[in-house]
């Protein structure tokens, strides 16, 4: 997608069509699924104040990334 140059993964996000976006969505969302929450700042507060959560979704994340856009990833932990 990005033709060598660095691009924001959240801008690559934005970027995809509705349809990678809803593939994303369900591929995360079977991490998440089980857990209870109202809005997106309390499931950022529950995703962020759990470690194994932060690398389960960062590892969906990426691995669909790579898989699904063929994209060349560089994360920094």
């Amino acid at each position: 997608m990005t033709s060598g140059e660095f691009t924001p993964l959240p801008q690559i996000i934005m970027d995809m069509t509705t349809e990678h976006q809803q593939k994303l969505y369900q591929e995360i969302m079977v991490i998440l699924g089980s857990i209870n929450w109202t809005d997106v700042v309390q499931l950022t507060a529950i995703v962020m104040g759990d470690a194994s959560l932060q690398k389960q979704v960062t590892a969906a994340l990426l691995h669909y990334v790579h898989r699904e856009l063929e994209a060349e990833v560089h994360y920094v932990d």
